[in-house]
């Protein structure tokens, strides 16, 4: 009886290391490089002066110190409240 328990002890063993060899490792990702990085940022993100839409400041149009969602708002300048 003990011989067929050696036996299989024997066989899982070997078969452990065989899968361990043959074990396929997922592929490496490539290192972030910082531009990658800097891409990955949020935008900053703006106030219309007219309506009050938050917009990321990069799709804003800009006039002095303020910001607009479109140019028809920067026409009619800030709304007084």
């Amino acid at each position: 009886m003990s011989k067929y328990l050696l036996v299989t002890a024997v066989l899982f063993i070997a078969l452990t290391i065989w899968r361990h060899k043959h074990r396929k490792t997922p592929p490496r990702k490539p290192p972030r490089t910082p531009e990658a990085s800097a891409a990955a940022l949020p935008a900053v993100m703006v106030r219309c002066a007219h309506c009050g839409v938050h917009l990321p400041g990069p799709d804003a149009v800009a006039a002095g110190p303020l910001h607009y969602c479109c140019a028809a708002h920067r026409v009619h300048g800030p709304r007084a409240i």
